[in-house]
């Protein structure tokens, strides 16, 4: 008589229910930690790349004058560093391809606010919520030439 083995369940290899539970809470006190940190830095983010873009555009208009004796109008505004302005006063000297490659917008695509006073402009970015006033991201964001 020929002998039958008992065939016996292999071990399956796999996690148990506790170790995956265990990893879920590691996981769980990881993000508890870290999103606060790391929420929050869009908006900062996007404040210094607005101020060095007002910087860059600072440096546009002082392009313009240059060439042109004038900073553009408020009424001109900061089209005029792209395409060739009309009106008064006239941009005499007008660089060919212009200052800047494109109108600039705010990092939260917002249009930035110039205003020229004769040989001082300011420029404003209304912040986050893209409104006059306001604190936080929503503050306004101002470069001035006096």
């Amino acid at each position: 008589m020929t002998e039958k083995k008992q065939l016996t369940p292999k071990k399956e290899k796999g996690f148990t229910l506790l170790e995956i539970l265990m990893v879920v809470v590691i996981i769980g006190i990881l993000a508890v930690l870290i999103v606060p940190n790391i929420v929050g830095r869009g908006e900062e983010a996007r404040i210094t790349a607005t101020k060095s873009d007002l910087r860059t555009i600072g440096n546009a208009l002082e392009m313009y004058r240059l060439d042109n004796s004038y900073y553009p109008s408020t009424s001109q505004g900061l089209e005029a560093l792209v395409s060739e302005p009309s009106g008064i006063p006239e941009a005499r000297n007008w660089r060919q391809g212009g200052y800047l490659k494109k109108k600039p917008v705010d990092q939260w695509s917002n249009d930035y606010v110039y205003t020229n006073e004769g040989m001082n402009f300011e420029i404003v970015s209304y912040g986050a919520d893209g409104q006059e006033g306001g604190e936080g991201p929503g503050a306004d964001i101002y470069y001035t030439q006096l």
